[in-house]
């Protein structure tokens, strides 16, 4: 109990080097030591990268706006949702010249978004609230630390509202790729009301990942007619990176892309069985630090 006190009072304090800070903050969430010089299981090289894996283009992969170029360039504008408005302050938004639906986001966090589905009952002053309260954080100090964040310019965007005909919420596909591989993916369902999830494979075999935190979907999910071209999807947004998260969403066979994220649920969510932690681990295969350097910083 002492210790995990100790834990607590650490992980709020992020001027600490970031290599003390990983370990306070990983073991405090995990109940895990944190070995930096040899991490084993997928969370704690999640730290190693957060710490020493910093190349330059991830912050501009993280960003909402920006991130779009890449996608662009890498796969095409057609996977891409329709963006409406870009703004560098909440004054400049103005909500009568937008749609009826819309999705409004901050663009150099997670979990700053709002979803309009009907503009006529938008609280307008709380909207503005959450604008300037997700333009007054930084990402990379309300976390853990994530690196990636660090120098992201906070921006608001405005999205096409993503709807099916039939759905309450659209699912969501994350794959997990490694070194430009998707390994496995998740299947989110029904995120605004009964929030479940389960993982598949790269042939659609269901597997018994788990979380505590999270439903997990007792029946099967309707594999997508167009699997193959999200998976080609997802590798080629994956690049070289050792590890990155690829989001998307399949609207009536219409793959659009959703986001990429290098650290998932911040390097802290377990998996369950646990042997899973180590299966994934060992998809992750770190890159090696340049001799005389702190840190990665090119994309090998």
């Amino acid at each position: 109990m002492a210790r995990k006190f100790v834990l607590g009072l650490t992980k709020k304090m992020k001027f600490l080097p970031a290599s003390l800070f990983m370990k306070a903050y990983y073991e405090y969430y995990t109940g895990k030591k944190l070995d930096l010089e040899d991490p084993k299981e997928f969370n704690a090289k999640i730290q190693w990268l957060k710490v020493f894996y910093r190349p330059m283009i991830l912050s501009d992969l993280v960003d909402k706006y920006e991130v779009r170029k890449y996608v662009e360039e890498k796969v095409g504008a057609q996977y891409l949702n329709e963006l409406i408005a870009v703004y560098e302050k909440p004054s400049e938004v103005k909500f009568e010249l937008l749609p009826q639906k819309f999705v409004l986001k901050a663009t150099h966090g997670y979990h700053f978004n709002l979803l309009v589905k009907d503009k006529n009952v938008l609280n307008k002053k709380r909207a503005r609230y959450l604008m300037y309260k997700w333009l007054s954080k930084n990402q990379y100090k309300r976390g853990g630390l994530e690196w990636a964040y660090k120098y992201t310019k906070p921006r608001l965007i405005i999205e096409k509202y993503l709807e099916e005909i039939g759905k309450e919420d659209i699912n969501d596909y994350k794959f997990f790729c490694f070194d430009g591989e998707p390994k496995l993916l998740h299947v989110d369902i029904d995120r605004g009301t009964k929030h479940s999830r389960a993982y598949y494979d790269m042939d659609w075999n269901k597997l018994p990942i788990k979380h505590d935190s999270i439903a997990f979907i007792e029946g099967e999910t309707e594999k997508p007619e167009n699997f193959l071209e999200m998976v080609q999807v997802a590798s080629k947004l994956a690049g070289k990176f050792p590890f990155v998260r690829v989001d998307l969403y399949n609207l009536n066979n219409r793959i659009i892309f959703g986001e990429m994220t290098f650290y998932p649920a911040d390097g802290r969510l377990e998996f369950i069985p646990e042997e899973y932690n180590r299966i994934l681990g060992d998809y992750l295969r770190l890159p090696t630090i340049p001799k005389g350097q702190k840190y990665i910083t090119q994309i090998s």
